[in-house]
């Protein structure tokens, strides 16, 4: 089992927390957070392609605060491991990082609220 497998999806506490436990503000939340990161995906892409590290970690941290602070935990994850191999130049393990992320915030998406 992978360690990302064994992180929580969605720390609801954390989204009640953020949202003051609105149900509506919470979806469109998680619905923002979401999209935002899809629309970052390309540049993260670009970022690897050109082996920018400094690109690419920038743009992942943006996204893991992001995810951090509403309990997208799984998907923080992530970018914190895509941030941290960007850091080291390390461009292959960025990639599969960035399908990594596409399969969580898959996994994201299917919460429901």
């Amino acid at each position: 089992m992978r360690a990302i497998d064994t992180v929580q999806v969605l720390d609801r506490e954390q989204l009640r927390e953020v949202t003051l436990d609105d149900e509506d503000l919470m979806r469109q939340l998680l619905a923002a957070l979401i999209e935002d990161t899809e629309r970052q995906m390309p540049l993260l892409e670009v970022a690897i392609r050109e082996t920018d590290g400094g690109e690419c970690a920038r743009l992942a941290h943006y996204c893991k605060g992001a995810c951090a602070n509403v309990g997208a935990t799984a998907v923080a994850a992530v970018l914190k491991t895509l941030e941290q191999k960007a850091h080291q130049g390390a461009m292959d393990e960025c990639t599969r990082q960035l399908v990594a992320l596409a399969t969580e915030l898959d996994r994201l998406r299917a919460e429901e609220i």
